[in-house]
């Protein structure tokens, strides 16, 4: 007990909204995990500023369950406990996450599903990215450079998936599925990284490279997380050059690999997209208002945003010229040169 409750400190962030008397509109943003630095960077910041803009008395508690789905479940109570009215849940367990959402509707408190799906439970709205377009596209962009690189039908790629407690992975899954075995390209083997950490992703890469050799000759990677950990694989192996590698999210550190040449590709999806989004049918809830869906996904009504796949050849368009980054964020000292050669800078 003293160590998880010491966990859920150090996990712990709230930021009241507006000034003066306590709010009596409380909405909670309950994140996943820390193996990815997009969360603290992105989506919680464009959470919390949409917030203000559109509804500055409402107070937001946010929290990180840091890969502990009992830990989220104590986080989703407490928010019940202060009276959270709106509870915006990327659940680090999908289907644990159902009996979360039944807790909710006996209370009358609203859940707002949030990059990952909640399959067995429908939540009372679900905003994300389309993730098994996302999936499709990481796959068929490695497809496509493979076959305009020359290399043989039957090689054999890797497929490095994520957690196989996210539904939203496994709809990243489904997608490079769907364009690997299309293709004339064999999988060698798969592997659902435990909580989408890199260091599972990396070891077990590095079996596959002791396994199969020079036989792989590119990987899907359904994260930037588990890209960095395949490549940092290949690299302990002293493989050079290393197979083209796929990623998601276009973290900073992605984004330098992809500028280095070291990871092929990686999807665009500025988070702040979804978080405003999700701020929105947040504060209509608030309201006493009903969110308009786009479409519906797992009996939910969902908004699910298009992403861009990003490689050399398009980075500098789509994050550069589109302000997703600025230069001095990526181009550090070390990457500086490559991003010259890219056109990135003078």
């Amino acid at each position: 007990m003293t160590t998880l409750m010491t966990r859920s400190a150090t996990c712990v962030a709230a930021l009241v909204l507006g000034a003066g008397a306590a709010s009596a509109q409380t909405v909670g943003f309950l994140m996943p995990d820390q193996a990815s630095t997009r969360y603290e960077e992105r989506d919680y910041p464009g959470f919390r500023d949409a917030m203000a803009e559109l509804n500055a008395d409402a107070e937001v508690i946010y929290q990180n369950a840091n890969g502990d789905a009992q830990l989220q479940q104590q986080q989703f109570n407490s928010l019940i406990s202060q009276g959270a009215e709106v509870i915006v849940l990327d659940p680090v367990d999908s289907s644990a996450a159902a009996s979360l959402v039944n807790q909710a509707k006996a209370q009358d408190v609203r859940v707002i599903a949030y990059d990952r799906p909640i399959p067995d439970m429908p939540a009372d709205f679900y905003v994300s990215f389309d993730n098994e377009g996302i999936g499709r596209a990481i796959a068929q962009s490695l497809v496509d450079h493979l076959q305009a690189e020359g290399v043989a039908d039957g090689a054999g790629v890797l497929q490095v998936n994520g957690s196989p407690t996210d539904a939203a992975a496994g709809l990243i899954r489904d997608g490079v599925d769907s364009a690997l075995d299309g293709s004339v390209y064999e999988t060698l083997a798969e592997f659902d990284t435990p909580a989408w950490a890199p260091p599972e992703a990396q070891q077990w890469v590095a079996g596959q490279i002791q396994r199969f050799g020079s036989d792989i000759v590119g990987v899907v990677a359904a994260n930037d997380g588990t890209a960095g950990g395949t490549i940092a694989a290949f690299n302990a192996a002293g493989v050079d050059p290393i197979p083209p590698v796929t990623g998601n999210d276009a973290t900073i550190a992605a984004l330098q690999r992809i500028i280095a040449g070291t990871q092929f590709n990686t999807i665009s999806k500025p988070s702040e997209i979804v978080a405003e989004a999700a701020a929105e049918v947040a504060n209509a809830f608030l309201q006493g208002e009903t969110p308009e869906p786009e479409t519906t996904l797992y009996d939910t009504p969902s908004r699910l945003f298009v992403p861009e796949v990003v490689t050399q050849d398009n980075i500098k368009a789509i994050i550069f010229d589109g302000g997703i980054n600025t230069v001095e964020e990526v181009c550090t000292s070390d990457f500086m040169s490559a991003c010259q050669d890219l056109g990135i800078t003078e």
